[in-house]
């Protein structure tokens, strides 16, 4: 059987509409916000979508010991970001269909 490039043409805009399907998911995650928690809410740290921290909360009695404050504002941002990662996970799932991706091809 001879090679017939002509025949890539379904290949090409099947991977131009999940090119464009994965910027999508990248917008639609870079307007998301995720709020980690610690200390009961006496710290909460705001994560974008795409990695950006957008805010920190803290609340009066987490300013009279400043390790304590460090560690709170320390699991906040990682319960936070843990909340991206799942997004992605679950946005990158639906994008490709529950296809087993190998590690390392995807941008996170």
């Amino acid at each position: 059987m001879d090679f017939d490039p002509s025949n890539l043409g379904g290949l090409g805009a099947m991977l131009g509409g999940f090119q464009q399907k994965m910027q999508e998911m990248k917008e639609r995650a870079a307007a998301a916000r995720h709020v980690g928690e610690a200390g009961g809410g006496l710290v909460k740290v705001t994560v974008t979508g795409d990695y950006q921290v957008d805010g920190v909360e803290i609340g009066e009695g987490a300013m009279e010991d400043r390790e304590m404050l460090e560690d709170l504002v320390r699991a906040a941002t990682s319960e936070a970001l843990r909340k991206v990662q799942e997004q992605m996970k679950q946005g990158m799932a639906e994008l490709t269909g529950g296809l087993p991706i190998p590690p390392g091809l995807l941008p996170f």
